[in-house]
């Protein structure tokens, strides 16, 4: 596969981690809000590897998305402006998954969407 088609796929999955995010609130009831956050901070993981495999930066398998930004911030300093985001995307990499007694509420879930769509926007806009 070449270098293309294979930053395509990184894109794409993360589309569809935010997609299936942003249909749930929509479609199930009661919102499912921990697999909400939890897709969208693999969203979020997945555009940030995508811009680093971009720039041919290698990465470490992590989920954690400031560790992913510090790489991107060696490459273009405008990712600072995402720590914030990514700080409290990372909050829902692991736990989410699994039984637990989280409070993660709806707001919760629309801040996580809205914080992966500007990752998003803003790593494909770099590459694209």
């Amino acid at each position: 596969m070449d270098k293309k088609e294979e930053l395509k796929q990184w894109f794409s999955l993360a589309e569809q981690d935010l997609s299936i995010a942003k249909n749930s609130t929509i479609t199930m009831h009661p919102i499912p809000v921990e697999r909400i956050c939890n897709l969208c901070q693999q969203s979020a993981e997945k555009d940030l590897k995508g811009y680093l495999f971009f720039n041919d930066v290698e990465f470490p398998k992590t989920h954690n998305l400031i560790d992913l930004l510090n790489m991107c911030a060696q490459i273009h300093t405008d990712f600072e402006n995402f720590v914030r985001k990514c700080q409290f995307l990372t909050n829902f990499a692991v736990l989410p998954r699994y039984p637990n007694e989280l409070q993660i509420t709806e707001d919760d879930a629309k801040t996580a969407i809205r914080f992966a769509e500007d990752i998003k926007d803003f790593c494909q806009k770099l590459v694209i």
